[in-house]
């Protein structure tokens, strides 16, 4: 059956400077064995599929990747709303309200980009010095390198490590790594420069751009007063993309991820 079909780049407005997710629109009546079918072969970092909401959102959305079906993740969201917009939806209210397996996401539309408001952690505090220890091993770095790690988990499970410097970062040349890693450091080309490495049937993959480790990581930095809202972070860099990601603070104390999402393809796909 014919599906409506886009692929969306995130976090840039410039077409193949940010990171693909597929969306497959109208996708009710899709088993999950062709939605994970999908998925591997698109290999995209994630595929995601809108199906009419259930629990009070504009929509409810799945998210695969090539091995698994997560909770929640950030570019996926930014990118399945801007194609539910594209394709003619209308929230009920003045922010879109996206139903996921981790719960109501608000995403708001605000000066040329999306932003979706940071879900809570699922696990957060100090990293076991082991795992810190595991994290030099994998980026090939010395333990006193690592300023700070953090647990910043909201889905994806990632461990969070700072270094003292963008340059530091984007020096970084890791072996394995068998865990979802980020690594952030000041300066740099913006305020915050990030990478995000994480395991693929036995190698390691870096992210081009992460929303869901933007969100927890800059939850981190502001709690510790190492950031101020708002800020700017550069994600990509080392590989060639140039993906911004704009993080801010509402009054109520709800830290919003944005930046600018472009449809590179759209048509149909058979599913």
């Amino acid at each position: 059956m014919p599906r409506a079909f886009k692929q969306v780049d995130v976090f840039t407005t410039r077409p193949y400077y940010g990171n693909p997710v597929a969306v497959v629109l109208e996708a009710e009546g899709v088993s999950t064995e062709a939605m994970h079918r999908f998925a591997r072969w698109t290999n995209l970092s994630e595929t995601t599929f809108v199906l009419p909401p259930t629990a009070g959102g504009d929509y409810r959305v799945r998210i695969f990747t090539p091995t698994t079906e997560l909770p929640f993740a950030g570019h996926p969201t930014l990118g399945t709303c801007h194609a539910w917009l594209e394709a003619g939806g209308v929230p009920a209210g003045e922010d879109v309200v996206q139903e996921c397996e981790a719960g109501l996401v608000r995403v708001r539309r605000e000066e040329g980009r999306l932003a979706f408001a940071a879900p809570p952690l699922i696990r957060s505090g100090p990293v076991e010095e082991a795992d810190v220890q595991r994290a030099a091993d994998a980026l090939r770095i010395s333990r006193a390198a690592i300023v700070d790690a953090q647990w910043a988990d909201n889905g994806p499970g990632w461990i969070a490590v700072l270094l003292a410097s963008a340059e530091e970062v984007l020096a970084l040349e890791p072996g394995f790594v068998d865990f979802d890693l980020g690594v952030v450091g000041p300066g740099g080309e913006e305020d915050w420069e990030l990478r995000a490495f994480f395991p693929v049937n036995g190698a390691t993959i870096e992210d081009p751009v992460t929303g869901s480790l933007n969100a927890s990581v800059g939850g981190w930095l502001l709690e510790t007063g190492r950031a101020t809202a708002p800020y700017v972070a550069a994600q990509g860099t080392a590989i060639g993309r140039a993906g911004r990601i704009h993080v801010d603070v509402d009054g109520d104390g709800t830290l919003w991820v944005g930046g600018g999402t472009v449809t590179c393809i759209s048509g149909e796909v058979a599913l």
